[in-house]
């Protein structure tokens, strides 16, 4: 009988993303996943700059970036109405601008999931061992009982079976789970909205992308309507045929000489030489679960959460949510906390997932994806979505209020402004370590963060007297003659904070609690905000 802590089911970007980050907090896991390996097809492409903040708080975001297409490659989104042909419009995204750069100090990537997969394998294999992750193992059945998922695991090359037990179980399969179905999750939203083609395809583009290279380029023509998906900016292409069935093409016509004809047609250029390499027809949904933890198993991912790929959230939501989970899970396993800090994934994650998934179908109803339409331009938060990349604002028994009211915005979707509100994702700020110039997102990893003020030496001298009953809590002052400096004399502006107040960040880079100023017990103040983060007590309203 195979014991593990936590069994992931599902080896995409999300599955491998958890088994790295339980390694990192020390908890063992055991990840299957059906494929004989990681992907073969690019899918998903771009990795948003809160994703490469966790990249970032795992040590990957370096690897990730040199596996992807290079900075400077991207920078524009181009309509047209065909490659060769006459340009109708170009943009740059709105998340590219500089205002909107400043609130990180990563940059987005375009690193295509069959060059992404491998990357975070190597590191899940280095941090959890070679027996941590089993390809070609499919998880066949299960079932909960009290403290428990039990189940069988079944090798897709012998059929062998073998028998398991875990505490817990994280889903993380896809849009087909067969956790999600067994479970009968309810799915809210609107199901198979349009329907598209994915062509993988060799053709060398460059003579007409070089000049103004981009993401995405959409072709608009009366009779054909798609997108070229740049992989690595020279020869290897996507090439995504929307609304199909509206133009009258069923899955069945699209072989390699049909496909192969489209791609001339939407590039203009009837003797492009093209290599079809992979043909993928699907449909578009935009649905969430009502559920994202059901007893001891938890949904994440697409298992969770259905999109349109419109603004690239997909991958993007997955990773963030076993962020979220991983530093949970790792604190009840660790016996640092009671279990209903578990309830709040769901509850900090779903209602997010929901804002998401909606905004990624307005994105593409706004593109005229379920109509035979051409030279539609999108509403102009496409791609401009800061809000929904940095500005999720939790509210669950693991954030401590402070009773300061939410950074009201005309545009949620659009708009971010940083603050450290508890909840909120905790805002970026250039500090000094010596003479190393950091960003205290470089700070949040496996552990708890207290930064104090230049006069908070009480605050960090409490944390550092925490016991070991409680997470592994790492405390710095920021300021003139702090531990970490503050050139720009921004960080107590940013994070709301008098000199002699603090801040209590949570692994995920969520700020879990805030004090404005010295409080007279210091020591019992945070303790008490642990145990309310930590399900030891109720939370304070």
């Amino acid at each position: 009988m195979l014991d593990i802590p936590v069994l992931i089911s599902g080896g995409g970007p999300v599955g491998l993303t958890a088994s790295l980050l339980l390694s990192q907090h020390g908890v063992r896991s055991l990840l299957v996943e059906r494929h004989p390996g990681t992907a073969l097809t690019p899918k998903a492409r771009g990795i948003n700059a809160r994703t490469m903040e966790v990249f970032r708080q795992c040590g990957i975001d370096t690897a990730v970036r040199n596996a992807g297409l290079p900075e400077g490659r991207l920078g524009l989104i181009v309509w047209t109405e065909s490659l060769a042909g006459e340009e109708i419009e170009r943009r740059v995204p709105g998340r590219a601008t500089a205002k909107n750069m400043a609130v990180t100090s990563v940059r987005n990537c375009l690193c295509a999931q069959d060059d992404l997969e491998p990357v975070i394998r190597r590191f899940a294999e280095e941090a959890g061992g070679p027996e941590a992750l089993r390809f070609n193992t499919e998880l066949t059945s299960f079932s909960q009982r009290r403290g428990a998922v039990t189940g069988t695991l079944t090798d897709r090359t012998t059929g062998a079976q073998q028998p398991f037990t875990a505490r817990y179980l994280i889903a993380a399969e896809g849009a087909q789970s067969r956790v999600r179905r067994a479970l009968d999750v309810k799915m809210t939203g609107e199901e198979k909205v349009y329907d598209s083609v994915n062509i993988l395809f060799h053709a060398d583009l460059t003579r007409w992308v070089e000049h103004r290279p981009a993401a995405l380029y959409f072709v608009e023509q009366e009779d054909l309507r798609a997108t070229f998906l740049t992989i690595n900016g020279t020869d290897r292409w996507g090439f995504l045929i929307h609304s199909p069935q509206k133009f009258g093409w069923q899955p069945q016509d699209f072989t390699p000489e049909f496909c192969t004809a489209l791609i001339r047609k939407g590039a203009a250029l009837p003797d492009l030489a093209v290599s079809v390499l992979g043909i993928s027809p699907w449909e578009a949904s935009a649905i969430v679960a009502d559920h994202y933890r059901l007893g001891d198993v938890f949904l994440a991912g697409d298992a969770a959460h259905e999109m349109p790929p419109t603004g690239g959230f997909g991958l993007n939501t997955g990773v963030q949510d076993v962020h979220n989970l991983a530093w949970k899970l790792a604190a009840v396993i660790g016996g640092r906390a009671d279990d209903r800090l578990l309830d709040s994934y769901h509850a900090e994650r779903q209602p997010f997932g929901r804002i998401v998934t909606q905004n990624a179908l307005a994105n593409a109803l706004s593109m005229g994806r379920n109509a035979r339409q051409s030279k539609v331009l999108p509403r102009p938060e496409f791609l401009n979505e800061q809000g929904l990349i940095f500005g999720a604002c939790y509210e669950s028994t693991a954030v401590m209020p402070d009773g300061t009211p939410r950074v009201v915005l005309d545009d949620p979707v659009t708009e971010y402004v940083p603050s450290a509100r508890p909840g909120s994702r905790a805002p970026h700020v250039w500090l000094k370590r010596g003479n190393e110039q950091i960003s205290t997102i470089d700070l949040f990893g496996p552990h708890f963060v207290l930064l104090a003020g230049s006069d908070g030496e009480t605050w960090q001298r409490a944390a550092q007297a925490i016991g070991p009953s409680r997470p592994p809590l790492l405390a710095y002052t920021v300021g003139q003659d702090g531990d970490l400096g503050d050139p720009e004399a921004s960080w107590h502006k940013a994070y709301g904070v008098d000199s002699d107040g603090a801040v209590l960040v949570r692994p995920d880079g969520h700020v879990a609690w805030r004090s404005r100023s010295r409080a007279s017990n210091p020591s019992e103040v945070l303790r008490t905000a642990l145990d309310c983060v930590f399900g030891r007590m109720p939370a304070i309203a």
